[in-house]
């Protein structure tokens, strides 16, 4: 099955980036060496360039959306969902449509968000590489993509969980979702208390990645 490798390119724009044969700009570090999938990735580059599939700019525009992505998207959506019952059940029904009725991108990835409950907390993570919901909170942080995070919080999610600082009692029952090369995840927090008179705009603003990915919790407000 194809799986998810777009974490593997390096794009960076600076001025002093160098021009590649096609004129379009990539990284040339004096001081390191490229790796294989750089290499690969320059030269899938410049030959889709050749044969004119693509052009740089359009390149340089879809690295551009890229870069604007950030867990803010995600977190309107789950501010959607808290004070919007009817949009909260369009999102757990079908998170794909859900997510473009606010105007996101999907792609053709099904995304599937799940809600965490006083009785259920849900964790996302991808066993094999670092699938995730870029289209919603950007690139992933770098302990998701580490080997220790994808095997222990499969294993042992609830001591996992203790090292963010997230504590659950002993009858919340955990559930890990793993993420695919077709299929994202995004949890929905559940709403802290004391958020009651906080309109969609101000509860988005307490919204955080990490709640997002399941690892941590929110805190109540005072």
């Amino acid at each position: 099955m194809p799986h998810d490798h777009e974490h593997n390119h390096i794009h960076d724009h600076s001025h002093g980036d160098q021009l590649s044969p096609s004129g379009h700009p990539y990284r040339k570090d004096q001081d390191a060496k490229l790796t294989y999938w750089q290499t690969m990735e320059i030269a899938m580059r410049e030959l889709l360039i050749e044969k004119g599939v693509v052009t740089p700019q359009e390149i340089t525009r879809t690295i551009e959306q890229m870069d604007r992505r950030s867990p803010a998207d995600g977190a309107k959506v789950v501010a959607r969902a808290w004070v919007d019952p009817g949009y909260r059940a369009r999102l757990m029904a079908d998170g794909t449509a859900a997510i473009a009725e606010m105007g996101f991108d999907p792609g053709a990835l099904r995304l599937i968000a799940v809600e965490n409950t006083d009785q259920i907390h849900n964790v996302v993570v991808c066993t094999l590489c670092s699938c995730y919901p870029r289209n919603l909170l950007g690139l992933p942080p770098d302990w998701y993509k580490q080997r220790a995070y994808r095997s222990r919080v499969v294993k042992t999610p609830r001591a996992v969980l203790r090292e963010f600082g997230t504590e659950l009692a002993d009858n919340v029952q955990i559930r890990v979702h793993d993420s695919t090369a077709d299929m994202r995840y995004l949890v929905v927090p559940a709403r802290p208390k004391g958020t009651e008179k906080l309109d969609e705009t101000d509860l988005a603003a307490l919204i955080t990645r990490d709640s997002m990915i399941g690892v941590t919790r929110l805190a109540p407000q005072k």
